[in-house]
């Protein structure tokens, strides 16, 4: 039997909640909803470390993010809030993601492997076992954005990013349609990542504001620097670091349901991307031959509990979609009982490909969930740059980390999230010995965290 063709689509900042077929009503994302009709959809699906880089480190290598990256991640911060500075582009050699990597391995296996859109890793894609790449630059602009292709001389893509994108993957999969090989595609979209407002107008308009129903624990009165983050939100690193004057106002009356119309806008550009690789996969008959997965790298706040972007505990900041579809996953399936993570991807795709995952891999293969099977309460073990945490399907537990980057011995944040879905009940103080605790305990000291030498900071 032939290996199966595997599609990972990622999304950048994307919370599940507005997808249709996680309950969403408020917006459209009708191709990301038929691609959950004929797969499987895990109810609770989390990233491992909600920030950009570090959580495509962790699907890329499989590994948690102290181990993948050092616990490096692409923050820096500068001189303003949320200021930071980052490379445009990898760092030569290898300095992160030592060990063999997904690519590495399915090609090993025999896959044709090529990464396209945002890539946000510290190492390029070649070094990890890609035969061929298309990436644009670090720092986010949906127009007249900058790539590489295989490492050559950067080009101005025409038109918008998204558009350009999946316009190589679609030549992508015309080309490899008939190959004898198997072909790995990680295919990344940017949106919704900010700039919000650097979309086009027919997404940029799409939504009113005042017809919104924003998520029950929004507070936007809690928002600390709005006029600073929501120029962010709009223009990216054409405020916070060029302060481009048509970045430097606001529209009149902008608020926060005004930016979730924009964010809103370009998911449903995004879901139009992803229309766009499920119907090239019909067209090239490759329908049946291919697993497809879409997923996010982290989730997004947007004003819930009065807090912004991501690198935060709480469901907004981690809960990410996961949907699956293709060989071996039962169509219309809803997994329940676990919590699937971005660690538990390379393991999958492994399996998928009749391979079994090295022993330095920390996640697990979730392909007999998604072949009709139902959870067993397994947790998902996250981090953030200051601690870190256990979702399970009914409650999350965070510790913050010493200054030796040992745990705390007591949670600093505990959520019953049954009875507490929109996690306004911090109980760490009234239940510090709850028995997460000592599981995340138990599950944080056997996560290595791996010192890399000549690391880039």
């Amino acid at each position: 039997m032939r290996q199966p063709n595997i599609i990972l689509i990622t999304s950048d900042q994307l919370r599940p909640y507005e997808l249709g077929c996680y309950g969403g009503q408020e917006i459209a994302t009708p191709n990301i909803d038929r691609l959950a009709a004929r797969g499987a959809v895990w109810e609770t699906a989390i990233s491992n470390f909600p920030v950009c880089m570090p959580a495509r480190s962790i699907m890329m290598s499989g590994q948690m993010n102290r181990t993948a990256t050092g616990g490096k991640t692409n923050v820096s911060h500068g001189g303003r809030p949320g200021d930071f500075t980052m490379p445009e582009y990898p760092y030569p050699g290898r300095p992160h993601l030592k060990d063999p990597a997904l690519p590495e391995l399915l090609r090993d296996a025999g896959y044709h492997t090529a990464a396209i859109g945002k890539w946000h890793i510290h190492s390029w894609p070649d070094d990890i076992g890609f035969d061929s790449y298309l990436i644009p630059r670090v720092h986010h602009a949906h127009s007249a954005q900058t790539y590489t292709r295989d490492g050559g001389p950067e080009f101005c893509a025409p038109g918008y990013s998204v558009d350009f994108e999946a316009g190589e993957a679609e030549t992508f999969l015309i080309e490899n349609a008939r190959s004898e090989k198997p072909f790995f595609l990680y295919y990344n979209i940017s949106p919704p990542h900010c700039p919000v407002a650097d979309v086009p107008e027919e997404f940029l308009q799409l939504y009113d504001p005042d017809g919104l129903t924003l998520r029950e624990n929004t507070d936007e009165a809690a928002i600390k620097d709005k006029d600073y983050w929501y120029k962010v939100y709009r223009w990216d690193f054409r405020y916070y670091s060029h302060r481009l004057p048509h970045t430097l106002d606001l529209p009149e009356g902008y608020d926060l349901r005004a930016l979730a119309a924009e964010y809103f806008g370009a998911v449903t550009w995004m879901d139009r991307a992803v229309g766009r690789i499920l119907n090239a996969v019909a067209a090239a008959g490759l329908a049946e031959d291919t697993l497809i997965v879409f997923t996010a790298d982290h989730g997004e706040n947007l004003g819930s509990h009065g807090l912004v972007q991501k690198g935060t505990e709480n469901d907004e900041s981690i809960c990410i979609p996961l949907v699956m579809a293709g060989p071996g996953v039962t169509p219309g399936h809803r997994v329940a009982g676990s919590v699937g993570s971005l660690v538990d991807l390379a393991p999958s795709f492994l399996a998928a490909a009749g391979q079994g995952a090295p022993d330095h891999m920390h996640g697990a293969s979730l392909m007999a969930e998604a072949a009709g099977g139902q959870g067993d309460g397994r947790t998902a073990f996250f981090e953030t740059g200051n601690g870190a945490g256990l979702r399970s399907p009914d409650a999350t537990i965070y510790a913050k980390f010493t200054a030796s980057r040992t745990l705390a011995e007591a949670p600093a944040t505990l959520f019953d999230n049954a009875y507490d879905p929109f996690q306004y009940n911090n109980l760490a103080t009234a239940q510090p010995d709850h028995p997460l605790m000592a599981e995340l305990a138990r599950r944080d000291a056997v996560l290595p965290w791996r010192d890399l030498e000549d690391d880039p900071q």
